[in-house]
């Protein structure tokens, strides 16, 4: 026990080593710089952009991809129940956008030809469209490979119905060096099977000129809702009559202007007697 001085209160000798400063409430942690808040991403909280995304055309898919676009610089996997029927229905407003500003699209194995017409009504200028006629899946992994690894590309789109989880492990490293987005179009089924790829979705055809795309990875929290986007293929949308428009509200009804030949007719309204009962 230290003695007690006039008009002072003992103190203990570690109580005055303690400054006024340390005392103080604290006001918090020193803000991160903007490079690294930027690229700092928090587990409950929506991707943010770390490379450069381009926009995919629809505002609602957009809202709901970290960086509010395809990711550049990373792959992309659109899954199909059925090849050459919906990818192309959700990559053409992006592919229109990339080929008007004179940036050159791969395309890897399509299972069937482009149609420079349909492509023409779809916005995509096939002059900056590069076609790779390959068929085995080897051949189209090789293929890939090195147009991924040019990075010369705005965008590659390779049809991949066969390939391996390090085979695509390999493709997200090369994809680094790209400029602009890569798509790796695979079948339905593979939705079960793990993925390097930081972003995955599945598109289906609905009815009344629609696509349901649920996204079924993303960099953030899991996105439950399917997403119901409007996509009609080029050219029809100038022709198409308000009636084609939205086919779900048909509904069959007999027409008026229907013809009933007479002897038809007559044969409908004459009255059946019973058959004569046996003596």
């Amino acid at each position: 026990m230290l003695p007690a001085v006039a008009g002072l209160d003992a103190v203990s000798p570690l109580a005055s080593l303690v400054s006024p400063s340390q005392n103080a409430p604290t006001s918090g942690p020193e803000p991160l710089p903007a490079q690294i808040e930027a690229a700092l991403w928090r587990g409950d909280q929506l991707g943010g952009p770390v490379a450069e995304t381009v926009s995919s055309g629809f505002d609602r898919l957009d809202a709901v991809m970290p960086g509010g676009g395809w990711p550049c610089g990373a792959l992309t996997e659109v899954l199909v129940p059925q090849f050459s029927v919906a990818e192309l229905r959700v990559l053409s407003p992006v592919l229109a956008a990339l080929t008007r500003g004179g940036h050159t699209v791969a395309l890897v194995g399509p299972p069937m030809s482009p149609h420079a017409p349909g492509l023409r009504h779809d916005g995509i200028d096939e002059r900056h469209l590069v076609w790779v006629d390959v068929d085995t899946p080897r051949d189209r992994l090789w293929a890939t490979e090195q147009l991924v690894k040019s990075g010369s590309f705005g965008a590659t789109v390779a049809w991949l119905p066969l390939v391996r989880a390090e085979q695509i492990r390999r493709l997200q490293v090369l994809a680094n060096r790209c400029k602009g987005p890569v798509f790796l179009c695979r079948p339905e089924i593979a939705a079960r099977d793990a993925s390097a790829a930081p972003l995955r979705v599945l598109v289906r055809v609905q009815t009344d000129w629609q696509i349901a795309v649920q996204v079924l990875k993303r960099k953030g929290t899991p996105l439950d809702e399917t997403l119901l986007l409007p996509s009609i293929p080029g050219g029809l949308n100038k022709i198409m009559t308000p009636r084609l428009r939205w086919p779900s509200r048909l509904i069959p009804v007999e027409p008026s202007h229907a013809v009933v030949s007479p002897a038809a007719a007559a044969l409908r309204e004459r009255p059946q007697h019973a058959p004569a009962s046996e003596p």
